[in-house]
């Protein structure tokens, strides 16, 4: 059997009824359990971000606003700006519907999620305190749920791996660098300029990884909220241009969610699965890549680093999602099958900013990427060492290079299907554990909430 397909009914049975229930089911069961308690807390959650309560002294490794430019690092960028595109050329326009959706159940199960990630840390084989689903599975819920652990773990491993973000930055450079330059005699064949890449990108990656999340904290920090600026002034310009065609994108958006008229067959399951496919690859609720990184804030409050995770998908997702999505549906581009990807957001840039719009998307690619790709690596070290000792996590650098370099020289549709896959798997033991711990993080929540100060 052709390995595409093998992929392909890999994804779609870990994206199957189940992993569907525990994402959105999950994420309603967060948001009515909660009773709006840490939604009526937005200002707080902003005040911890900027730093107001930062304590060099508390257990941790970063900073709330270096965990959440790290959290956004591993989310903004690739799942904003291709993965919108891919959203809709597959799902539709209703595709996007089912983002939001899942981007405001999202905001409950990241508070949850990330809650439990510092409220259940514990020390790895070397005695430092980590944080993340696999230890708070064995701190929260004892060490015989420690088999549901490495099987997070496990997929985690491989689920993080850079290959998307790999592969898109390779597909961007080429379409609009090396092709037009005529870098490529084959166009059809650009397998030397691939490689080059994907050589280049793992050497940088692998570098940066050897200073471990401080370093990716530093380098996220101080990148993101740059390049969020820039990508989000400059859909805000397109839109503007494009500002009578916004409301009847968003009625298509909200038509087209119940209907699947914009897919082959009008099938309403595939784009609901889309959807929600699409919107765990932007902002990570549920499948608890996320919670690795926030798990190593510096606080010994873990519903502060709830509070600052659950300002994620409202970023990630209902802003820059949004605008992505508004921008390829008022352009046109994505009834266009000769792109796919990335590709299909470049010519909606260019078409909003005619002669600079493709070169201002370039950049945001080019830094998003390189960001995401960096923090992928600590995901993937920390489930290593987990899984091996945290004396062995190095050897996980290998693994990593080398599957940036697969992801540059492979097809996006077996990337997509081969992390989709993983990610789904990655949703059960995050969600259940969660699911199961929700009433320790709801006693804690009131704990530290009713002491704050009423307004």
């Amino acid at each position: 059997m052709d390995a595409s397909i093998v992929l392909s009914k890999f994804a779609s049975f870990a994206w199957g009824p189940w992993v569907l229930t525990l994402l959105l089911g999950g994420g309603c069961y967060f948001f009515a359990y909660s009773r709006l308690l840490p939604f009526r807390h937005f200002g707080h959650a902003v005040r911890v971000l900027m730093g107001k309560y930062d304590n060099p002294a508390d257990t941790g490794h970063i900073t709330h606003f270096q965990a959440l430019s790290s959290a956004l690092a591993g989310t903004i960028g690739m799942g904003n700006i291709a993965s919108v595109a891919v959203a809709i050329q597959t799902g539709g326009p209703g595709a996007v519907f089912w983002m939001w959706v899942c981007a405001v159940a999202g905001v409950a199960t990241k508070f949850f999620t990330c809650t439990v990630a510092v409220q259940f840390r514990g020390p790895d084989s070397l005695g430092v305190i980590q944080g993340g689903p696999m230890y708070a599975i064995v701190y929260g819920l004892g060490r015989r749920w420690k088999p549901l652990g490495i099987f997070f773990a496990t997929c985690a491993l491989f689920g993080t791996l850079p290959m998307f973000q790999a592969n898109q930055l390779t597909q961007i450079l080429r379409d609009t660098v090396a092709v037009p330059a005529g870098w490529i005699a084959d166009p059809s064949n650009p397998w030397w300029f691939n490689l080059a890449v994907g050589v280049t990108i793992s050497a940088f990656a692998g570098w940066i990884l050897v200073g471990g999340i401080r370093r990716i904290g530093q380098v996220a920090s101080r990148l993101v909220p740059l390049m969020v600026v820039l990508y989000l002034g400059s859909a805000l310009a397109i839109l503007a241009v494009n500002l009578d065609q916004v409301p009847e994108m968003v009625s298509l958006i909200v038509r087209d969610a119940f209907s699947g008229d914009a897919v082959a067959g009008g099938a309403l399951w595939v784009v609901i699965v889309t959807g929600v496919r699409r919107a765990a690859f932007s902002n990570e609720a549920g499948i608890g890549s996320e919670a690795l990184a926030h798990g190593a804030a510096k606080t010994e409050e873990p519903v502060r680093e709830g509070l600052v995770a659950m300002l994620g998908p409202v970023i990630d997702t209902l802003i820059l999602c949004s605008s992505t999505a508004l921008i390829i549906l008022s352009t046109g581009t994505w009834q266009n099958t000769e792109t796919s990807g990335v590709t299909v957001t470049a010519v909606a840039f260019e078409q909003g900013l005619p002669g600079f719009g493709i070169y201002i998307l370039l950049t945001c690619v080019v830094f998003f990427s390189v960001t995401t790709i960096l923090t992928c690596g600590y995901y993937g070290e920390k489930s290593l060492g987990f899984l091996l000792g945290a004396e062995r996590q190095g050897v996980y650098k290998y693994l990593y290079v080398t599957a940036i370099t697969i992801g540059a020289t492979t097809s996006l549709t077996a990337v997509i299907d081969f992390i989709d896959g993983m990610y789904g798997f990655m949703a059960i033991p995050t969600m259940t554990s969660t699911l199961i711990l929700s009433p320790l993080v709801m006693k804690e929540a009131r704990r530290y909430l009713n002491r704050l100060p009423s307004r």
